[in-house]
């Protein structure tokens, strides 16, 4: 068991092993990747085309990987606990420390706006053409969960939300304030595996939402 085994899981989970380099999908080149997501070695050398690695060294480079993101992590002196640093070492894997320290992610954290900062993990679910990839919209969902803590809710909590809708005053307000909460991204994906139109104002009838919960019974 490794100290920040629940980011390492998420990784391995997400990434797969490669024990051959692959190039970039974008440039068709560099920079190359194999292992558990690993384009430097220790060294700081690149990764090439040609490379290979076995699990046991990718591991090893993961770890490494791992530990020098928390070190980082612990320079900015952010009031998090265990399991929030585990969210954002896997997320800095996924998108990089440059990238990482752009967002908006650190002052969020700086002003205890934890829920805020979990949602930022979901804008950063595109390819380059902007559309969604649905692995790394699972792996933001995980990451975010671990962040902040919701690994031990209930499983299917929405849809049993869903099966108890009675379109009563306090239910209504209660979709209208998750909507606001939730990335506009992810609720735009939700919409369109429903067949409803999104046009900047989300808005479901009470006819569209008994649709949905019959169907899912």
């Amino acid at each position: 068991m490794y100290l920040y085994q629940d980011a390492i899981s998420i990784i391995k989970t997400f990434e797969g092993f490669n024990e051959k380099a692959y190039p970039d999908p974008v440039t068709g080149s560099d920079p190359y990747t194999f292992g558990y997501g690993t384009q430097f070695y220790p060294d700081g050398s690149q990764v090439k085309q040609g490379h290979c690695c076995t699990k046991e060294k990718a591991l090893e480079y993961l770890l490494y990987e791992v530990n020098v993101i928390a070190e980082e992590i612990d320079k900015l002196n952010l009031e998090i606990d265990l399991d929030m640093k585990q969210g954002l070492i896997s997320f800095i894997h996924s998108i990089g420390w440059d990238s990482f320290l752009y967002s908006p992610i650190i002052d969020l954290c700086e002003n205890e706006n934890y829920a805020q900062a979990a949602q930022e993990f979901g804008k950063w679910i595109f390819n380059e053409e902007h559309e969604v990839i649905g692995g790394l919209l699972d792996r933001r969902r995980q990451e975010a969960c671990l962040f902040l803590d919701l690994e031990n809710l209930p499983g299917n909590l929405l849809l049993k939300a869903f099966r108890n809708y009675s379109a009563s005053p306090e239910q209504v307000a209660a979709i209208r304030q998750l909507e606001t909460e939730i990335n506009p991204y992810i609720l735009s994906e939700f919409a369109n595996k429903f067949n409803v139109t999104y046009s900047g104002d989300f808005d479901l009838s009470e006819e569209d939402l008994r649709f949905i919960f019959e169907f899912q019974k």
